[in-house]
């Protein structure tokens, strides 16, 4: 009997530590820090792009996407970002939506301008470009692949339909 007192302890003191640890995840969670300065961007597509995803500029995170929202308009994607106050966007930057490798988490990137003049606070980037559908650009591949060489085997032939000097087709 005296053995299992420090057991009991121990388990109580392990459920306690986990409440703890389940009710600070819960209270954080869909919270984002929207320190630093406010930009927007508008795209047509977002794809997978989500609330706290990065905004780098040379793969160094600069900041993050704020909010997200459908401008009932145009049907656009209007995305606001957190940018750090200690960096200064030039006013010709271009902001687009790009991912870390084939399966990575989307995130923004900025190529900065060459302008003396920078962002304001609450400005919109001029030129943004729109997430690419990773998909659709396999499926568009894997079409072309099929439909390329049919019934064209053996010839290599120039813009003008002719065959190419030098291939055997040519001489006969």
């Amino acid at each position: 009997m005296p053995r299992r007192i420090p057991e009991l302890f121990t388990g109580f003191a392990v459920i306690a530590a986990s409440v703890w640890f389940l009710i600070f995840a819960m209270s954080g969670a869909g919270k984002v820090n929207t320190g630093g300065y406010p930009l927007q961007a508008q795209f047509s597509s977002i794809g997978g792009l989500t609330v706290g995803a990065d905004v780098k500029i040379g793969g160094v995170v600069i900041g993050h996407v704020a909010d997200e929202r459908l401008d009932p308009n145009t049907y656009a994607a209007i995305v606001r970002l957190a940018i750090n106050d200690n960096i200064k966007v030039p006013d010709d930057s271009s902001a687009s939506v790009t991912s870390d490798g084939l399966l990575g988490n989307s995130y923004i990137a900025v190529a900065p301008g060459g302008s003396n003049t920078m962002l304001a606070p609450g400005q919109s980037f001029a030129v943004t470009q729109s997430a690419v559908n990773i998909q659709d650009l396999l499926g568009k591949f894997i079409f072309s692949m099929g439909n390329g060489n049919s019934g064209k085997t053996g010839q290599a032939s120039t813009p003008a339909g002719g065959t190419a000097p030098g291939n055997p087709a040519a001489l006969k």
